[in-house]
């Protein structure tokens, strides 16, 4: 999980897509690092949200941009109703095996990504009131979508393992790779 990414001088712009978006799926794991689940669904600001939480929404997140690009069906199909729900883990659910079924989307992602053969091809935008008719949009940009919207989760997970236990960010990244060895 690099903290920096190091953009080859040689490098082919799909890798270092992927290498950033990982980057900012690092931020977000190392934000639960060594929490408990209950820990991890404690929401210890104003909002509602939770670290667990805000992994499970990134993971689903991430899964239905790509089944959009691939042009399948969401396999997690989410209405106005229960939209709250990719915030929350369910009874069933636990921190270890979200992260573990991010790890299985993020592969995907990548296998996929790695598939197309120009990021310059197009994928019909979903039908909702903030896109155009007909919208289509580039893998390229579904990458950069993937990266921002990642990015603003860490962003928010940041602050609330800090609000939790006090960690910050660096404290994670060294926490990590102590661990690591």
């Amino acid at each position: 999980m690099p903290t920096h990414v190091v953009a080859e001088a040689h490098g082919d712009e799909t890798g270092a897509l992927l290498a950033f978006l990982e980057a900012q799926r690092g931020g977000l794991r190392r934000a639960v690092l060594g929490l408990t689940d209950d820990r991890a669904n404690q929401r210890p600001s104003a909002s509602e949200l939770s670290l667990a939480g805000l992994v499970k929404h990134v993971a689903e997140t991430e899964q239905g941009w790509v089944e959009t690009a691939q042009g399948l069906p969401h396999s997690i199909a989410r209405t106005q109703e229960t939209w709250h729900l990719s915030f929350q883990l369910g009874e069933d659910e636990t921190l270890a095996g979200m992260l573990a079924f991010w790890d299985g989307v993020a592969k995907r992602t990548e296998e996929f990504i790695r598939s197309v053969p120009s990021l310059n091809d197009t994928f019909p935008l979903p039908e909702a009131p903030w896109y155009p008719p007909q919208a289509r949009q580039s893998m390229r940009w579904l990458l950069l979508h993937l990266v921002e919207e990642t990015a603003r989760h860490a962003g928010h997970a940041d602050i609330l393992r800090e609000s939790l236990d006090g960690k910050t960010a660096f404290e994670l990244v060294d926490e990590e790779r102590r661990a690591q060895g």
